[in-house]
């Protein structure tokens, strides 16, 4: 079989958190363009995906962010660079080629082929935690989906059910009900209680007295398949009375959890779960693989944002070496012209 052709690049990012972009932003000013992967479907990691609008008070020059707000300043930071963004992909394969090159293969098909790869995916890649009910996987992608609709799928006539029991969950339910597209829309729970914000639980009640969203206190036991099509869940009531539920598009959302996934087997030198790094330039084992973040571990490691930062700058420099052949890597100061052109901004007093 013929090997996919693979588009070159200087450098791979995997994790498009708080670390990973500023790894992105750092490689920029040594002139290192990057592709950028994470198997969310948006950039900011974990400081989106689970702490978004809570409050961060240790980033430098800034007295208090969120999560989300942090994101939007890095990727704001990052923008003059372009980098090319794979969201919502996950790296499935990683070889080294003859040249010393690394060829990255992502879950969406794409084949990079680059002179450093940077490993900043936290303490894993985020992947949706999935149902484990026989026979629901054949509909994954089509009439099954994880924490969000896939792109393109238009849901107007259809009868939707939602399933969760945290703000997430109601939050998409209630989006769906509000939209009025859907011909009905349930929210399906193993309890009629739900983990949310007060406000929003008060617009689900009033779209429940309402009659534009049906919650069910139910738990899946099995599905129903009827001409080639996910025609109905079967779950069991909190007295064990099992019942149908029809559908034609679930949405289950169920949260995230990390996962090392690949990482583990490309290699690297491991130490609980944790890459082992060079504390020079934040190298791993492998040669052109550089692990920044909290993937990584090393004598005195702490888990912080900032540590993160200064481990991204220290792994730039290094890959800058490296790639360029220079004894020491290229540095913009605040008075370089060059970094004024990229950024976009004025000069000031020089």
């Amino acid at each position: 079989m013929q090997t996919p052709h693979a588009v070159e690049t200087d450098a791979v990012v995997i994790g498009a958190g708080p670390v990973g972009l500023f790894q992105v932003f750092q490689l920029g000013l040594q002139g290192i363009h990057a592709h950028l992967i994470d198997a969310l479907p948006h950039a900011g990691g974990q400081c989106v995906e689970l702490y978004g609008d809570k409050p961060i008070y240790d980033i430098p020059g800034i007295p208090v962010c969120t999560g989300r707000e942090l994101a939007d300043l890095l990727l704001r930071q990052v923008a003059p660079f372009k980098p090319a963004c794979h969201l919502g992909t996950l790296v499935s394969g990683l070889s080294a080629q003859p040249d010393g090159r690394l060829r990255v293969e992502t879950s969406q098909g794409a084949h990079l082929l680059a002179r450093a790869v940077f490993i900043a995916a936290g303490v894993g890649a985020f992947v949706p935690r999935t149902l484990k009910v026989e026979g629901i996987d054949d509909w994954v992608g089509t009439q099954v989906h994880y924490q969000q609709l896939s792109a393109g799928v238009d849901v107007t006539g259809l009868q939707v059910v939602v399933h969760g029991g945290d703000e997430p969950a109601v939050a998409r339910a209630v989006d769906l009900a509000r939209r009025g597209d859907a011909a009905g829309v349930t929210l399906l729970h193993r309890r009629d209680v739900f983990q949310a914000p007060d406000a929003l639980l008060a617009e689900l009640q009033q779209l429940r007295d309402a009659g534009r969203i049906a919650v069910v206190a139910a738990q899946i036991t099995g599905v129903e398949v009827a001409n080639g099509r996910l025609a109905a869940l079967r779950v069991a009531d909190a007295e064990g009375q099992p019942h149908n539920l029809p559908l034609d598009v679930l949405l289950a959302v169920l949260g995230i959890s990390p996962r090392l996934g690949p990482i583990a087997d490309w290699g690297i030198a491991l130490e609980r779960k944790q890459l082992v790094v060079d504390t020079a330039s934040f190298r791993t084992s492998v040669p052109s693989i550089y692990a920044v973040g909290d993937i990584n571990t090393y004598p005195g490691k702490r888990k912080l944002i900032l540590c993160g930062f200064h481990e991204a700058t220290l792994a730039a420099f290094g890959a800058a070496e490296a790639i360029k052949g220079d004894k020491v890597a290229l540095q913009y100061t605040t008075t370089s012209p060059r970094l004024h052109q990229l950024l976009g901004v004025a000069p000031v007093g020089y």
